[in-house]
């Protein structure tokens, strides 16, 4: 609530400057700088995200309340998830952004815009924005009232979800990967080591560096069975889930960062 508080009072404090300035400006004969449109402001979040001007672009979102109330030590710590996310930009956005329709109506308006998609072709992609007192920023309301809701902990909710949603993903590639290694290997399984080495999961699951998570899989002597487990690297932080995987499914639940419990109901 007081994160929520403080939110609108620093816009409202804005608004108020804008709107000073804007009339000593006036009483002073010189005009007001032109507000971006929806089109100029799209470009300059793209270009800002691939300069990695990080602050610049979030204040062309709705990510701004976000971001605003961070500390250095805070911001530091979401700038790897900043310099991901300007990778992501590098790779589909082109430098130099096409920009095919803009289509205002109101408050909001939509930007479609051409990116190039897994396989570099060339695909249509729309950007809504929304109407605010100082410009056009991108996103819509009902998500801009979520983040304004959640403030500074909006990133760091975020990161932790995000991991959560790429365990169950490796934890279904290592299910699929030791399908192909029992099919290759007269019906054994491998270990972490073996299935890396056969190029069946990524090596970054060796180390939570990128994943946030620590992976285990356990192979039984014979190498007949197995079974597979993950913990967050720093619980609270890359993640709350611990994830237990073995014939009868992915079982997940807080237990404060430390391994599963087997019993634990499936979720």
């Amino acid at each position: 609530m007081q994160s929520a508080i403080t939110s609108r009072r620093l816009f409202a404090l804005f608004f108020i400057c804008a709107v000073m300035t804007s009339a000593a400006m006036a009483a002073a004969g010189q005009p007001a700088a032109p507000q971006r449109s929806p089109a100029d402001t799209v470009r300059e979040f793209y270009k800002a995200m691939r300069e990695k001007r990080f602050r610049d672009a979030w204040a062309l979102s709705i990510y701004q309340p976000a971001v605003e109330g961070l500390t250095q030590e805070e911001w530091n710590e979401l700038l790897p998830d900043f310099e991901k996310t300007a990778l992501a930009v590098t790779q589909k956005v082109p430098a130099n952004l096409q920009i095919t329709n803009e289509v205002v109506s109101g408050d909001t308006a939509v930007v479609t815009i051409k990116i190039k998609d897994a396989d570099e072709k060339e695909e249509l992609q729309q950007a809504t924005l929304i109407k605010m007192p100082g410009g056009w920023i991108l996103g819509d309301a009902e998500s801009q009232a979520m983040v304004k809701k959640a403030g500074k902990k909006f990133f760091f909710t975020a990161r932790i979800d995000a991991h959560h949603n790429e365990v169950k993903d490796m934890l279904t590639r290592i299910t699929l990967a030791q399908v192909v290694h029992s099919q290759q290997n007269g019906g054994l399984y491998g270990d972490m080591a073996a299935l890396v080495r056969a190029g069946l999961v990524p090596k970054d699951i060796e180390t939570p560096d990128s994943t946030g998570y620590r992976f285990r899989i356990n192979v039984s002597p014979d190498r007949k069975s197995w079974f597979a487990a993950a913990e967050p690297a720093e619980y609270g932080k890359s993640g709350k889930f611990s994830y237990y995987l073995d014939s009868a499914g992915v079982r997940s639940g807080d237990v404060g960062g430390k391994p599963l419990p087997t019993t634990v109901p499936k979720n």
